[in-house]
């Protein structure tokens, strides 16, 4: 594989992509593209570091999309991404409700 060729941001997708198949709702990864031999558990915090490289490089006005000459697929890369952030963000905690007696 010509690694040389990937931009920083390019590493950093598909590093986020192999957290979020870690995570519930993740995409498996392809056993073509993707490593060689399994990987091992990721610890949860690596879910925000993800998260947040995502998000800077979503918003990157110099980032691999807006370069894209067509249109078509910088969409399919603000997907790709939109989908990765959705799985690497936890639902947030559930606060249980108290227990409230109703008037009768």
């Amino acid at each position: 594989m010509a690694t040389d060729l990937f931009t920083d941001a390019d590493e950093a997708v598909a590093a986020a992509a192999l957290v979020a198949a870690q995570c519930p709702g993740g995409a498996p990864v392809d056993p073509d593209d993707g490593p060689q031999e399994p990987m091992p558990a990721f610890p949860d915090q690596l879910r925000k570091l993800a998260h947040e490289a995502l998000a800077r490089i979503a918003t990157d006005p110099c980032g691999p999309a807006p370069n894209w000459v067509d249109p078509d697929d910088a969409k399919q890369w603000q997907a790709l991404l939109t989908r990765l952030r959705t799985v690497l963000v936890p639902p947030p905690p559930t606060v249980p409700l108290p227990d409230v007696e109703r008037p009768t």
